[in-house]
């Protein structure tokens, strides 16, 4: 009689706890979907870091005239369309591809041997970069204005420059050098670390990197070379990281 009551009293339990492993079923099932997802989509954007490299060779293929030696021949070249769309579009934009390939390519490492370094690397790259833009934006906007001034013949355009290339600007330069350069290493030793298949082009798309960003101060015809090399570096990375990470 005890035992009837009891069996009246719970008659769902069977019911409830197979719909119950039924819900842990579907959303562990969601749960892979979308990290499955995810995956697909980080593997697409680290396609990016090729792009950007690429656009770094193609926004350093000139270089504007010294603006000590010849200030006219200085002016005329930042007030062309070409300095304008190479600064706006190749390393502004360019820049925040860039930043996107960088995350992609840790969201693949993040389960890897090298997440914590792939971390710090991403950490440090945007770091960098954001303050290389800045110099980007003063290129891009603040030198079209005083060239055009001065062949406008306009007094005290010269000084302008040194007004802008001023301490400030000057401070947030070298902080950005120094933040990319560690950035663009410890991202190359993270894809290194990731699996031996990537360790040469790991190394060279980092490497390739801080010697683009000397060349800018030194030799600056090797620039587009050094970012052609990271652009090809950035491809095996880009073939063969989403497979690893897999």
């Amino acid at each position: 009689m005890s035992r009837d009551l009891s069996d009246r009293s719970n008659p769902r339990k069977p019911e409830t706890s197979a719909r119950g492993s039924r819900s842990h079923h579907l959303e562990t099932s969601s749960s892979a979907q979308r990290s499955e997802g995810n995956r697909r989509a980080a593997a697409l954007g680290v396609w990016l870091l090729p792009v950007y490299a690429l656009l770094l060779a193609l926004s350093t293929l000139t270089h504007e005239p010294d603006h000590a030696e010849d200030f006219e021949a200085w002016s005329r070249y930042v007030t062309t369309d070409v300095f304008v769309v190479s600064h706006v579009g190749a390393s502004i934009l360019g820049a925040g591809l860039g930043l996107v390939g960088v995350v992609c390519a840790m969201v693949l490492m993040l389960r890897g041997p090298a997440a914590g370094t792939a971390l710090v690397a991403t950490a440090l790259t945007i770091l960098g970069n954001v303050l290389f833009t800045s110099i980007f934006a003063a290129a891009a906007y603040a030198q079209p204005a005083i060239g055009r001034a001065f062949l406008a013949e306009m007094p005290g355009a010269e000084r302008l420059y040194d007004d802008v290339y001023g301490a400030p600007l000057l401070t947030a330069l070298a902080l950005g050098a120094v933040t990319f350069v560690a950035g663009a290493l410890l991202l190359g030793r993270a894809f290194a670390r990731t699996d031996p298949s990537l360790r040469w082009a790991g190394w060279t798309y980092g490497a390739s990197l801080v010697v683009f960003l000397i060349a800018g101060f030194t030799v600056s015809f090797l620039q587009p070379v050094a970012a052609a090399v990271a652009c090809v570096a950035a491809v095996v990375v880009s073939l063969r990281l989403p497979t690893l990470a897999a």
